[in-house]
């Protein structure tokens, strides 16, 4: 197995861009491919060990915890604000409390950490419905709606007069901590069998990320090319979100797990394990 390619799963969100901008398998000594596919398919792969290592979401990587190991220092993270993960409401939250919420099929560690926030910040017990993410249609239907992304960006620009809660920010405020949207991992049994290469595409990657992190300019070039926007908001966009995944993301990351568990949005107890040259190391609970 060692012989043949290493693949590797890219997300296509815009907030994952600055690590896998530098990034260029193409350049790598062990040989590699990278495949850019929606997450549904990127996570069943990482799960499967088809995709042997790559970025993915942060509640994809709790379901298949087991068979994945954490690339260190890697992340989509917020410490507040996330400002593309919005809840637009008719009403203040508490009043929607037990109402209809639309969220998009897309994104289940946003639709989860709304689920956690509604139950256990809020006391409430809304319904749910899934709905194509467009704000208008959304809200002929429901109390309020999640738009996560993209789609969430440019409705923020065009603001139609609904509340809107940034589901970073109420995270912060009640827990006091940050939150982990997304997460780099391996699958173990790449992580034993092709060990060099994964090693290699680790140390890429961190290097990618500081890269692009210290030169945004043609991130947010791309950006205002494919989504639209102004340069001005671009760049605060990438600076304020944090790549990294040290402990205070891990702190965070880990109350999340522990609250979908107690809520039974999942299914175990997420013990997160990061993958390291001496191969893992159990992240302090």
């Amino acid at each position: 197995m060692s012989n043949s390619a290493t693949v590797i799963g890219k997300i296509s969100y815009t907030n994952s861009w600055p690590v896998f901008h530098n990034f260029h398998p193409s350049s790598l000594k062990h040989p590699a491919t990278m495949v850019s596919e929606v997450p549904a398919v990127l996570n069943r792969g990482m799960s499967e060990g088809s995709i042997h290592v790559g970025a993915l979401s942060s509640f994809a990587y709790a379901e298949a915890s087991d068979r994945l190991l954490l690339l260190p220092s890697l992340s989509v993270s917020s410490d507040g604000p996330v400002r593309s993960i919005l809840l637009f409401s008719k009403k203040p939250l508490e009043e929607i409390a037990d109402g209809i919420i639309a969220v998009t099929n897309t994104s289940a560690t946003s639709t989860n950490l709304l689920k956690i926030i509604m139950q256990k910040a809020i006391g409430g017990h809304p319904q749910y419905i899934s709905a194509e993410p467009d704000l208008d249609a959304m809200m002929e239907v429901a109390d309020a709606c999640l738009l996560i992304g993209d789609n969430a960006i440019k409705a923020s620009w065009q603001n139609k007069g609904y509340m809107v809660t940034d589901l970073g920010e109420f995270w912060k405020k009640w827990t006091g901590l940050g939150m982990t949207f997304a997460v780099w991992a391996v699958n173990r049994d790449a992580a034993r069998n092709q060990f060099a290469a994964v090693a290699e595409i680790a140390e890429a990657f961190a290097e990618s990320k500081r890269r692009g992190v210290r030169d945004l300019a043609p991130i947010v070039s791309e950006a205002m090319r494919t989504v639209g926007g102004t340069e001005a908001y671009w760049y605060g966009y990438f600076r304020n979100l944090c790549y990294d995944f040290e402990e205070r993301q891990q702190e965070g990351l880990n109350l999340y797990f522990r609250y979908a568990y107690e809520m039974g949005l999942l299914p175990q107890e997420v013990k997160m394990e990061l993958w390291s040259h001496n191969l893992l190391t159990r992240v302090k609970e």
